[in-house]
């Protein structure tokens, strides 16, 4: 990592101590971006397709202490696209001043009719990431003070990128 890099500092706490087993969240290769988390659960949970979410508990965590950083809980994309596993609220959202266990939101997005989910005791089934947050002042006014191309033309105003 160059010099120039100012690297945060965040608290990890382990909840479960399987974890010194199965392996501590960790960058899985040296450009990663997110820490795998594993499935702390003491026998298998069976996701049902298009069953209601259930939480996971991952047997970690954090205490980011400051307000321009969060991190987000995202699901592993070889999981979503090879087996359906993804998260019940699509991205989770780990404020900074949260510091209970981090709870891993987990569903079967497959068609009913399709084989359930199994998630096993230490599983690698979701990647936290942390990231920067702006929080700007926000000034209320009753117009713009500058007009744009697109304007006011709302969502799906740009069209498909496809000529008729």
């Amino acid at each position: 990592m160059p010099a120039s890099v100012l690297v945060p500092r965040i608290e990890l706490k382990i909840l479960d101590p399987r974890l010194h087993e199965w392996g501590m969240p960790r960058y899985q290769t040296e450009m990663a971006a997110a820490l795998d988390l594993h499935a702390c659960v003491d026998n298998p949970i069976i996701l049902h397709p298009q069953a209601p979410a259930q939480l996971i508990p991952s047997g970690i965590a954090v205490y980011i202490g400051c307000e321009h950083i969060a991190a987000l809980l995202m699901p592993r994309s070889g999981l979503g696209h090879k087996k359906g596993l993804v998260l019940g609220n699509t991205v989770g959202l780990i404020d900074a001043d949260y510091t209970a266990q981090v709870m891993i939101s987990a569903w079967n997005r497959n068609p009913v009719g399709s084989d359930p989910i199994v998630v096993s005791p230490g599983e690698r089934i979701a990647q936290l990431m942390f990231v920067p947050v702006v929080r700007p002042c926000l000034d209320i006014v009753d117009h713009f003070s500058a007009t744009t191309e697109r304007g006011e033309g709302g969502f799906g105003s740009t069209g498909t990128g496809r000529e008729p």
